[in-house]
This record gives structure tokens, sequence and C-alpha cells, in this order.
């Protein structure tokens, strides 16, 4: 009888320890040294290269520590400054911003991996589509073939790539180019932005898989938001976070003739909506509120090296 009731109360027990041990793993902070109630933040500015505006502003920000990582987009017509500025600070975290839609109509910019290879990426003048939406003919073959032909041009380039991420998320508009994404990722050994939870900026795709996701949520300002409510939106954002990984997303410019020539018809990501997004992050007021909120700035190098095979 003994030996019958054991028998019966094995498969429990196993499955009992299984859920403990589940339970118990580790987080990801903890498996980077921390607390398991920490709470770190990477701080990332978009659209490295885009302009010399826009590079002048990143690369102030990443030396004087007001960020910690920022993602560079290789078919962008400033992206040779930003290249040689990596080449020079290979100790900087710098990703790229995988590039399928051009979106400004004074600043256009198309495929490094050449038109005639990847037609079904192109609009009728030869530029990536203006918006996610339009790409509903993309073959994901040629969008693979882009971001890889994107990646190697910036590793040639001299850029130490610590990350992918997807320029409007347009990679995260259908399960097969999400694949593409994940595949470009999993091959070269780099963590993909996506997000449990899902972000201010990015969906939460139903076939994502949730268990790869390299942080819990990206934050990012929403539209409508007026200048004087700036850091107070930000903070609220980040004061109300649980323990987990963060990525905060900003876009560095200044205010000038440049930018407004190349944003002048979208106040939306404007010149203006960057200038701000510069000042806050180097204002000493929220450098303080970090402080005094515990947060932990961390790096996509630091994540990337946990998750290396």
């Amino acid at each position: 009888m003994e030996n019958r009731i054991a028998k019966l109360l094995l498969p429990a027990l196993l499955l009992a320890g299984f859920a403990a041990a589940q339970a118990q793993a580790p987080t990801l902070q903890e498996r980077l040294g921390y607390p398991a109630d920490a709470r770190l933040l990477i701080i990332h500015a978009d659209d490295f290269g885009m302009s010399h505006s826009e590079n002048r502003a990143t690369i102030e920000a990443l030396e004087k520590g007001w960020i910690t990582s920022a993602s560079i987009m290789v078919p962008a017509p400033w992206f040779p400054e930003a290249a040689r500025w990596a080449r020079e600070h290979p100790e900087a975290d710098l990703g790229i911003h995988l590039v399928l839609t051009s979106e400004w109509d004074g600043l256009r910019w198309g495929p490094v991996s050449g038109r005639s290879k990847v037609p079904s990426l192109l609009d009728r003048d030869g530029y990536f589509y203006a918006d996610t939406p339009m790409m509903k003919g993309v073959k994901p073959a040629e969008a693979q073939q882009e971001i890889a032909a994107q990646l190697a041009m910036a590793r040639a380039a001299g850029v130490h790539v610590t990350h992918l991420d997807s320029h409007m998320t347009s990679l995260m508009t259908s399960p097969e180019l999400f694949q593409v994404y994940r595949e470009l990722g999993a091959r070269e050994h780099l963590p993909v932005l996506f997000e449990r939870q899902g972000g201010d900026y990015s969906p939460l795709p139903a076939w994502a898989p949730l268990e790869e996701a390299p942080i819990d949520k990206g934050i990012g300002l929403q539209h409508g938001i007026p200048l004087r409510e700036w850091t107070n939106w930000y903070e609220r954002a980040l004061a109300e976070l649980k323990p987990g990984v963060y990525e905060l997303v900003v876009h560095l410019a200044y205010d000038d003739d440049e930018m407004r020539g190349v944003v002048s018809h979208n106040e939306d990501f404007g010149p203006a909506w960057r200038q701000a997004d510069f000042d806050m992050v180097r204002s000493p007021e929220f450098q303080q509120f970090l402080r005094a909120q515990k947060f932990i700035l961390v790096r996509w190098r630091d994540i990337a090296r946990e998750k290396k095979p």
C-alpha cells in the first residue's frame, strides 16, 4: 500500500518541485548582479545618424552620461558622422536602428543593399515607404537581405554593435517580418528590442514569444503633451514602474534650422519635441529624480553579455 501511495504522489511532488524551481528562477536583475527588487533603466536615444543636429545632441548626451545607449540609422544621410564617432568610442553602447521606412517629406532614404535587389521595399520614387501601413507588399526575404546589409555596413564602418531595434516598429507589423528580426538577432547573438508588456512606441504582437523579450517595457512620450508638462510626464511614467528592466526612449536634437527643415511638416517628433527631450535628459532635476527613485542605469551591452551563449 505504501509503495502504491508513493507512486501516486510522485508525479505531484515532481510537479510541485518544478513549479517551486520556476518560481525561484533568478530575475534578469539578479542575473546582472542586482537585487530582485531593483529597477534597471536604459536611457536610449533613437535616430542617431538622421541629421547633424541629431548627432550633435546624441553625442553630447552619450559623452556626458545623460543617456546610456543609442541606435544608429545606417541608411540615413548622416550615418558616416555617427560611424566615425562610434569608431573613436568603441566602449559606447550603440545598436542598429533597423530601417525599412522613410517618413519625412524633405529628407528621404532607401536601401543600402541596392534598389534592384529589394524592389518590394520601395515606393514609386525609389525610397522606403513613408509609413508601416504601406508595407503590405514587402517580401520577408528582401527585408531580411536589407536589415542584414545594414548591420554588415555598420560593422564594416567600425561600429561595435550591442543590440538591434526597429525604426517605427516596422519589423513588428507581421509575424513574417518579426521572424526575420528575431532570426537576425539570434544569428548574430544580439538582443532585439521588444517588450514583455508592450511599450509606448512598440505594440505587443500576439505572436511574440514573451519569454524571449529582453526588457519589461519601453517608455516614450505620447503625442500632445504640452512642453511645460514634458518632464512631469516622464517622471510620472517612471515613478509607477515596478521592479524590472526598462528602456526610456528619447529623440535628441537641437531645435535649429536643419531640424526645422527636416521635419517642418510634422509637429510630432519635430524639432521642438527633440529639443525638449534633450533639455530633459540633461537637466539636473531629472538626474536627481532618477537618483531619488533609485533607478540603476544600465546599457544594452550588459543585457547582451548576460544573454550570450
